[in-house]
């Protein structure tokens, strides 16, 4: 069995404390330097289609590992480049930002990007959307372009679906249209056992498949978005997990996972609190309760079965935010 711990660069989690400006997750860049960051999440504790116009939805599960970004600018170029080179919509964003600042100041800006990230890609842990997170931090610090997440979100809307890690907080999503649902607020640390069924899923072609639920289907997703509203507010940690498990069974409807009903046994044998998975990746994990008392027996117990069926598994760490706090919003 493989296992790994979480781990990577451990900046103060994006936005940590505000999000509602330029400074969320972004570090003390020198003039003409920006630094941003963004956390990732282990898949989604609920995604589906609510029963109305714009339904497509998820619910963010902060995790411990993020993305840092970091632009220089070069005076005298109006050409900007990534490092690594294969971040094309991260390029992509900050050559839109820097045409921004342009046409602001009338003189042509250019630079560096540098793009540094722990978050496994095509897993369905939102590596694109930290990416994206993080350069529209950086590159808007150094060019001294405002970036609160309304303007985030529009920039990302061209680009493609996007999670909502730029929200210091568990939030829902709409991530199709990249807008902010509402803030559900802040839970106490988990850890998430997870495995990898292995192959990688692109964002864009997976959100082009036509949604099989039916309206039973919706009004269910709705239902379940209201309950796992009202277990965040309370901090009902074995709410969320029920929540999370049964949004993983609907979800093999669009995306099916051959290890979901082992890791349920698993999750229930160990004394789990549930499952959650990634609904458009490659990834799920068992939830389990930091603070509980047998929590180092049953996390060594977890991963043991894990790791017996699916060979390697990593181990990770939920976000809790201070101050995190507030309600769905239509």
């Amino acid at each position: 069995m493989k296992l790994s711990q979480e781990a990577g660069p451990r900046p103060r989690p994006a936005g940590a404390g505000s999000s509602a400006g330029s400074g969320a997750g972004a570090g003390a860049g020198s003039a003409g330097t920006g630094v941003g960051t963004a956390f990732g999440t282990f898949g989604e504790l609920l995604q589906g289609v609510l029963p109305e116009e714009d339904g497509d939805f998820l619910v963010t599960l902060p995790v411990a590992r993020w993305t840092m970004a970091t632009f220089r600018q070069e005076s005298g170029s109006g050409d900007v480049v990534v490092r690594p080179a294969g971040k094309t919509k991260a390029l992509r964003l900050a050559r839109t930002i820097s045409e921004l600042a342009a046409r602001r100041t009338g003189v042509p800006t250019g630079g560096t990007l540098h793009v540094n990230s722990v978050i496994p890609e095509g897993k369905g842990l939102a590596s694109s959307s930290a990416d994206l997170v993080a350069t529209a931090r950086a590159v808007g610090q150094a060019l001294r372009v405002e970036m609160p997440p309304s303007r985030i979100e529009r920039l990302l809307a061209d680009i493609e679906p996007t999670d909502g890690v730029l929200y210091p907080a568990i939030v829902a999503f709409h991530h199709r249209t990249v807008r902010l649902r509402g803030v559900l607020g802040s839970l106490p640390v988990m850890a998430v056992v997870g495995i990898d069924e292995g192959g990688s899923v692109d964002t864009v072609d997976f959100n082009r498949i036509p949604k099989p639920f039916t309206l039973a289907d919706r009004h269910e997703y709705a239902r379940l978005l209201d309950r796992l509203a009202c277990a965040v507010r309370r901090r009902d940690l074995a709410e969320v997990g029920r929540v999370a498990t049964r949004s993983a069974q609907m979800n093999q409807l669009l995306r099916h996972k051959w290890s979901l009903e082992p890791m349920r046994e698993i999750c229930r044998e160990v004394g789990g609190l549930g499952v959650a998975v990634a609904h458009s990746g490659t990834t799920l994990g068992i939830l389990l309760d930091t603070r509980d008392p047998s929590y180092t027996q049953r996390v060594s117990a977890a991963a043991q079965a894990c790791g017996e069926l699916a060979g390697g598994v990593t181990v990770y760490r939920t976000l809790s935010f201070a101050g995190g706090g507030g309600g769905v919003r239509a």
